[in-house]
């Protein structure tokens, strides 16, 4: 019974389409950091952002939002419009901020 459930669940995942992710991306991306400019987690983003960029075919910016234990940057995105063209890159700190504020 197992075996028929992993064989079902393994063919509908190669026969699901995507639904209406076929034009994504059709404006810039935007990616967030919530850390200082020159630093490991903004040379992490521009790296993932040129290679997204360049399989995507389209422009990707990294935006550095720094402050309050990268609340402003959480903020940020948080406010953004639900729609994919806005990422976060963030750390465990963010977890823990939860805990601390």
């Amino acid at each position: 019974m197992r075996t028929v459930l992993m064989a079902c669940a393994a063919a509908l995942a190669f026969c699901a389409a995507p639904a209406g992710a076929e034009n994504f991306p059709s404006k810039p991306v935007k990616v967030i950091v919530t850390f200082t400019v020159g630093g490991a987690a903004d040379l992490t983003a521009r790296l993932i952002g040129d290679r997204l960029g360049e399989m995507w075919k389209q422009q990707v910016v990294v935006e550095n939002r720094i402050g309050a234990g990268g609340r402003i940057g959480v903020e940020a995105v948080h406010r953004a419009a639900a729609d994919g063209y806005t990422l976060l890159l963030f750390s465990n700190t963010h977890v823990i901020n939860q805990a601390l504020y």
